[in-house]
């Protein structure tokens, strides 16, 4: 009985509190540019970057028929399909470019962090923990 009890309230504590949650949607913006700014450092440190690119590879995989009123449980059925994969694969950059991307995200950031303040203010104020 305690376990089903508790597994609702683990999950409602990994959302986060909701000053938490009002501060990470409203700073959506700042948080993707840091990502992108990390990407960019890491691309520059290596000296090239990586591209996810659509491959499509042969499987075999389970095609049993759904089940119906006239056959409520059909035998089951493998296929030999080919199935979409994502692949990581690196790419040349020009350093040259990258290195000014990463200039124009870090003056972008500057922007969106002195605009955040004042939401992380709001927030802090509307759900004080």
């Amino acid at each position: 009985m305690k376990r089903l009890i508790l597994a609702p309230l683990l999950l409602l504590t990994a959302c986060g509190t909701p000053q938490e949650q009002c501060i990470s949607a409203n700073t959506r913006d700042l948080q993707v540019v840091d990502r992108l700014i990390r990407d960019s450092e890491a691309n520059l440190a290596r000296g090239y970057g990586y591209e996810t690119v659509t491959e499509y590879e042969a499987m075999w995989i389970d095609c049993t028929p759904r089940p119906t009123q006239t056959v409520p449980e059909p035998a089951s059925q493998m296929c030999f399909d080919r199935v979409p994969v994502s692949v990581r694969k690196e790419v040349a950059l020009d350093l040259n470019a990258e290195a000014a991307k990463l200039k124009s995200l870090k003056a972008k950031r500057a922007s969106l962090a002195k605009a955040a303040q004042g939401i992380v203010a709001a927030c802090k104020a509307k759900f004080p923990e």
